[in-house]
């Protein structure tokens, strides 16, 4: 197995950061991602990646200071989760994981908590494999989203969402309303550019909300904070690439 290293203020200038490291569109998100992990940092978060030019890394950090609308105290938020491409199977995911665990067990935390889609969704880890890892579901939305648990300290309260994301709207009900924040380099590209372009094609009325603090973060009423896109108030897709004109019509004819 390749070495996995954790990247921290000393070493990000000279690291990749996994995703967009090539792709120039995205340049610009790429070095805020890099400033806001250099942010949270100083919160005690941690990513780790394998020591190779691939997208196999994991991302967490203390739940309450976490860019996600939940309570869940003293537990670690697990954020980005990826093992893509030839890596897959060859157990860096387990590998990745169980750092996490140890982290939580040396810090004295009552475990890891996620965010994730009932069924698969953009973005976001697989339920599915993680409930083989030993999570739990403790909580679904009816806009498709689940909390997942795996506790340490089984005597402690279960993590829930917070109330903001409860009913899967947005206060905004008209045309598309699209919340995001620099915790993935794509995202600033493709809402300011891709999607500003697409919904102007189509004279559909754009608002853009960036979460620029945890604590909007943990205000917004998607969990999905990365990228969450609203159509007439309702909750569409977490999916990136409905941004660009040519994935947007079949897309969101698929979600509507």
């Amino acid at each position: 197995m390749e070495e996995i290293i954790t990247l921290n203020k000393k070493n990000i200038a000279n690291e990749h950061i996994c995703c967009a490291f090539s792709d120039k569109k995205c340049a610009d998100g790429y070095q805020q991602k890099k400033e806001w992990l250099k942010n949270e940092f100083n919160n005690g978060y941690v990513f780790r990646r394998i020591n190779a030019r691939a997208k196999v890394f994991i991302e967490y950090g203390p739940a309450e200071k976490g860019w996600a609308p939940i309570e869940a105290k003293n537990y670690l938020l697990v954020n980005c989760f990826w093992v893509s491409g030839q890596y897959k199977g060859k157990g860096y995911g387990k590998a990745l994981l169980q750092m996490a665990i140890n982290d939580a067990i040396e810090q004295g935390k009552n475990g890891l908590v996620t965010v994730a889609g009932i069924k698969k969704f953009h973005f976001m880890s697989d339920t599915k494999w993680l409930i083989k890892q030993g999570f739990e579901v403790v909580e679904k939305l009816s806009s498709g989203f689940c909390l997942l648990v795996k506790k340490i300290n089984f005597e402690s309260t279960n993590p829930s969402f917070n109330e903001s994301v409860k009913s899967g709207l947005c206060p905004y009900n008209k045309g598309l309303v699209v919340y995001y924040s620099n915790r993935c380099p794509f995202s600033e590209y493709h809402v300011q550019t891709s999607l500003r372009q697409t919904a102007q094609k189509r004279n559909i009325p754009l608002k853009i909300i960036k979460l620029t603090s945890s604590q909007e973060a943990q205000l917004s009423p998607t969990p999905a904070t990365i990228f969450s896109l609203f159509y007439n108030g309702k909750l569409i897709t977490t999916d990136i690439s409905i941004c660009m004109d040519s994935r947007f019509d079949k897309l969101i004819e698929k979600s509507i």
